[in-house]
């Protein structure tokens, strides 16, 4: 779970900091961190159920 919430973070932190360099408002900033920290999020999401369904967690 909380490798879920960090990868969100860091996706967000990673699409704010983008739309700054590109010039963009509050609310361009708040978009390209959705749109990285949504499907990094469905992403590890999908690695950790398969990393459990084939046993790699205790």
């Amino acid at each position: 779970m909380a490798l879920l919430i960090l990868t969100f973070l860091g996706a967000g932190l990673l699409g704010w900091v983008r739309a700054g360099r590109r010039g963009g408002t509050t609310g361009d900033r708040v978009q390209y961190a959705l749109a990285h920290a949504i499907p990094a999020m469905l992403a590890m999401l999908a690695l950790q159920i398969l990393a459990a369904r084939l046993g790699l967690f205790g």
